[in-house]
């Protein structure tokens, strides 16, 4: 994920306001939704994964329902950066939605989300069963949220190049 990708991925998914984070796991599915100013990201949902029908179904609804304009999908790299199976994993299920949901999508590292989500929640006393129930779509929060700053942060230098 470098500049350039990020700030295509913006152009692209411009023509809705929200964006949907997604954070894919074994058995679960983490969504987060941004606002319509694309400042913050807000958990949404944990799917219980089944089968990649009804899960992909169930996020074509909530992208129609929140006008959703693309996707940032959760990739999770190695500690060094190359990528392993979960990866090819994530990479493959969005190649597979693609079909389902024409919408852009952007892979954002999402390297040590789930640890500092996990972090956060032990500092705030969670039971592990309420830590259970609210990792996943706080995982997708903390990776669509990064992913706004980044973009937030292209936007305000491009408007500092064209002021000059």
């Amino acid at each position: 994920m470098n500049r350039e990708e990020i700030a295509a991925f913006a152009e692209a998914s411009a023509g809705a306001p929200r964006l949907i984070g997604l954070d894919l796991g074994t058995k679960t599915i983490g969504l987060a939704l941004s606002d319509v100013g694309r400042q913050i990201a807000s958990p949404l949902e944990t799917i219980r994964r089944v089968k990649f029908t009804p899960d992909a179904q169930r996020i074509v609804a909530l992208c129609a329902t929140h006008a959703v304009g693309g996707l940032v999908i959760g990739l999770p790299l190695n500690m060094d950066g190359s990528e392993g199976p979960r990866a090819q994993s994530s990479r493959s299920f969005a190649r597979n939605l693609k079909p389902l949901l024409p919408l852009p999508v952007l892979f954002f590292d999402e390297r040590l989300s789930t640890a500092a989500v996990t972090r956060t929640l032990l500092e705030a006393d969670a039971s592990r069963a309420r830590r259970g129930e609210l990792v996943d779509k706080l995982a997708a929060a903390y990776i669509l949220q990064s992913c706004l700053d980044v973009m937030g942060g292209l936007l305000g230098e491009a408007q500092e190049s064209d002021a000059f």
